[in-house]
C-alpha cells in the first residue's frame, strides 16, 4: 500500500447531513478518504449523476445503508490516479481512469478525492474528455449486462428497447446494434432522429403510437420504464414469441412482474449492475473504436449539484447529466478528444431541461445507473 505523503487531509465534497429534496445538497469540507489494500486514490474529476443518486438523496435507494452523516453521493467517476496499491501496479499516479465508486460502503464521487477498489476501475477512453468518461460505467454497465449478458444480442435477434434515449438506452441501442440485432426503439417526439443516429432499425414515438399495436413476436425487449408509464412493463410481454425474454430494471414498479410473465410463457428478470473493470475494458474499446458514442445532456458545476437532482428527476434526460468536480489535467476542459461523441451545456445553460424522454431511459425508475433501471447492485 502506497499512500500519498503530501495528500491533503480535508476535500471539498458535495455532501447531505440528511435525505431530503435537493437544497439538502451542499458544499463541505470532509475528511479526505484513505486508499488501503487493492484501493486506488483518485482526484475526481467529473461524476456522472444518476437517478438512484436522486432517489437515495430523497430517502429511498440505499439511504438505509448510509452508516453515517454527511454523506457523499455519486457513483460515476472519471479522474486521474493518486495512489496506487504498489509500486509495480498497472495503474500508477496520474493515469486517467474512470469506474464505479462503491457508494454508500464508501464515500462516493460527488467529492475532489475517492477511493475505489481494483476491480471497479480501469484506463479512461482515450477519445473521450473526463466528463463523458465519467457518464458512462454505471449506464453502460447496465446497458451491457442487460443487452449482452441476459438477452443475449445476435445477428438476427429482433429486439425492442424502451427509453432508448435516456442514460442507459443510448448504450443498449449501441450494444445490440454492435452485437447484430434488429433494434427497434421506443422514445419521445424529439428523440427519434436521435435514435436513429445511434443506429435503431425503427423508432416508435411512444407520445403518438402504442408499440403493442404494432410489434409483435419479438425475442427480447429491454425495458427501461417498467409499469411505472402506461403499464409498459405489463404490455411488452405481448410482443414476445413464446420463449422470449424480458429483461427489466426498475424492478419496483412492476412487482408482479414474474408472475405475469409466468402466466404468459415468457421469461423476464429483474437485473442489478456490478461494477467490473474488466466489462469497462470491453466498452472502452468499443468507444474508442468509435463503435459506441456517449451522450451528455448537461454539465453542472460540482456546488450546482443540486440543480442537477432537480432535472434528473424530471425524466426528460437525453443521454446522461456530469458534475465538473475538479479541473482536468492541463486544464478545466469540458471539450472531448473525439467531439462528436458528445452535446454538453455548461449548467447555466437552460438547454434541453424539459425536453421529452418521459417514459424513457430515466423516468420513474429506481435505477442505480440511472435509474434503479440502471444500476444497480446498489439499488
Amino acid at each position: 500500500m502506497v499512500i500519498a505523503r503530501n495528500q491533503p487531509p480535508t476535500m471539498l465534497a458535495l455532501v447531505i447531513d440528511r435525505p431530503g429534496p435537493a437544497g439538502e445538497l451542499h458544499l463541505a469540507e470532509v475528511d479526505a478518504p484513505i486508499a488501503v489494500f487493492d484501493e486506488l486514490l483518485v482526484r475526481v474529476v467529473a461524476a456522472g449523476v444518476n437517478p438512484i443518486d436522486a432517489k437515495t438523496r430523497a430517502g429511498g435507494g440505499v439511504t438505509p445503508a448510509i452508516p453515517a452523516y454527511p454523506a457523499v453521493l455519486g457513483l460515476d467517476f472519471s479522474g486521474v490516479v493518486v495512489t496506487a496499491p504498489y509500486a509495480a501496479f498497472p495503474l500508477q499516479p496520474g493515469d486517467e481512469v474512470y469506474g464505479i465508486a462503491r457508494m454508500p460502503r464508501t464515500p462516493g464521487s460527488y467529492a475532489e478525492l475517492l477511493t475505489v477498489s481494483s476491480l471497479n476501475v480501469t484506463r479512461k477512453p482515450v477519445r473521450l474528455s473526463h466528463l463523458e468518461a465519467a457518464a458512462v460505467p454505471v449506464a453502460a454497465l447496465t446497458a451491457w449486462g442487460m443487452v449482452v449478458d441476459l438477452a443475449a444480442a445476435a445477428p438476427g435477434q429482433r429486439m425492442l428497447i424502451h427509453a432508448g434515449s435516456g442514460g442507459v438506452g443510448h448504450f443498449a441501442v449501441q450494444f445490440a446494434k454492435a452485437f447484430g440485432a434488429h433494434v427497434t426503439a421506443t422514445g419521445s417526439t424529439r428523440n427519434l432522429d436521435f435514435l436513429r443516429t445511434l443506429g435503431a432499425d425503427e423508432v416508435i414515438d411512444y407520445t403518438q403510437t402504442r408499440f403493442d399495436d404494432v410489434l409483435s413476436g419479438l425475442d427480447a425487449v429491454i425495458d427501461l420504464v417498467g409499469n411505472v408509464h402506461d403499464n409498459t412493463g405489463t404490455r411488452s410481454l405481448g410482443v414476445l414469441r413464446p420463449g422470449g425474454i424480458l429483461v427489466n430494471a426498475p424492478t419496483g414498479s412492476w412487482p408482479t412482474m414474474a408472475a405475469e410473465a409466468a402466466a404468459a410463457g415468457i421469461r423476464a428478470t429483474g437485473f442489478k449492475v456490478a461494477p467490473s473493470g474488466r466489462t469497462l475494458d470491453f466498452i472502452t474499446e468499443l468507444i474508442d473504436d468509435g463503435a459506441v458514442r456517449v451522450h451528455v445532456d448537461r454539465v453542472f458545476p460540482l456546488g450546482e449539484g443540486a440543480a442537477a437532482h432537480r432535472l434528473i428527476e424530471e425524466g426528460h434526460t437525453r443521454g446522461k447529466i456530469v458534475l465538473q468536480v475538479t479541473d482536468a489535467p492541463g486544464g478545466a476542459g469540458a471539450a472531448a478528444a473525439g467531439a462528436d461523441n458528445v452535446t454538453a451545456s455548461s449548467g447555466s445553460d437552460s438547454g434541453n431541461s424539459g425536453s421529452g424522454n418521459s417514459g424513457s431511459g430515466n423516468s420513474g425508475s429506481d435505477n442505480s445507473s440511472g435509474s434503479d433501471n440502471s444500476s444497480g447492485r446498489l439499488a
